[in-house]
């Protein structure tokens, strides 16, 4: 039997995990990441999380065919990082080569939204789907998308940053920099924004009510709350979101033409407020044609996704 170890690393915590052949992880870990001490360091105490998770199970290191990682940046070639999101590390390295060195496995890279979205295509709610674009809608808005069973993460690694498609000229400030990203007014910061601008100017709702006036600590899943229980105004709210993600994943129809769109992350969680009016939009977006047995599902792999898909780079 072979086994793959599957690291998910993320800005705070990185989640590790000894899986087998079939995806099925037999025991996994959370270690903080402090990528502040640097590159070496945090890739040795990888290294030896996965040593200590090998002899929990009676695994010897000659059972273990490689590495597999989520990386926070675009990666060229499963090897390379372009630049890490939010890591003090330098610009274009070769964390495979590093890895490699330290642990004399094989080592392979991908980002990571797109390993998140392997994980999901192979072994959750995209599981026998021939293709599949998952989308995470968090504080941003990440994607990744699978065809034909593989990853298409482009020339220079930023295939799938679906976040960043332009929705409205000129539109509304992205953290990247740009204007009018998909990201800007369909992420959990985008209805956030939208909702804050609506309560300065009409404070009589549920939502103004729930969160005690108090704008400021205002979260998606508030105006979801009070949506579920009939306020109005939060109701038009998900209908904002819903127009615009409608308009995402049209534009993504017409270009991928995917049989399933698999949505995850904090605005996912909404559930059938927000899935219900995303589906009554989408014949406005999408050409008719990719919606013949086409399917928007919610990921079911949850935090173990990325540990997951990860491995399933090695696979």
């Amino acid at each position: 039997m072979a086994y793959i170890a599957g690291v998910d690393i993320g800005g705070t915590n990185t989640k590790i995990g000894i899986v087998n052949e079939e995806g099925k992880i037999l025991v996994k870990k959370s270690i903080k990441t402090l990528s502040i001490e640097g590159t070496e360091i945090t890739l040795t105490r990888i290294w030896n999380t996965i040593k200590e998770l090998l002899e929990s199970l009676e695994i010897s290191e000659e059972e273990l065919k490689g590495i597999g990682m989520g990386i926070p940046g675009p990666v060229m070639n499963k090897k390379v990082v372009g630049f890490f999101a939010n890591f003090p590390w330098e610009k274009n390295l070769n964390v495979s080569q590093i890895f490699e060195k330290i642990s004399g496995k094989i080592t392979r890279l991908d980002n990571d939204v797109n390993v998140i979205a392997l994980g999901e295509a192979k072994y959750g709610a995209g599981k026998g789907a021939s293709s599949s674009v998952t989308i995470a809608l968090g504080t941003g808005i990440g994607g990744g998308i699978y065809v034909d069973g593989n990853l298409i993460s482009g020339f220079t690694g930023a295939g799938g940053e679906i976040g960043h498609m332009k929705l409205v000229k000129d539109g509304k400030l992205c953290g990247c920099g740009q204007k009018g990203c998909f990201e800007a007014y369909a992420s959990a910061t985008g209805i956030e924004r939208e909702a804050i601008s609506r309560l300065l100017v009409d404070k009589t709702n549920l939502l103004y009510k729930k969160i005690d006036g108090n704008i400021e600590k205002l979260e998606a899943k508030d105006i979801f709350d009070a949506a579920k229980e009939g306020d109005k105004f939060s109701l038009d709210l998900v209908d904002y979101e819903a127009e615009y993600l409608a308009m995402g994943i049209g534009n993504i129809l017409n270009i991928v033409n995917p049989e399933k769109v698999i949505l995850g992350g904090g605005v996912a969680l909404a559930g059938d407020i927000l899935l219900d009016r995303v589906k009554e939009k989408l014949p406005k977006y999408a050409l008719g044609v990719t919606l013949n047995n086409f399917e928007i599902v919610l990921g079911i792999l949850g935090n173990d996704a990325g540990i997951k898909g990860a491995a399933a780079l090695m696979l």
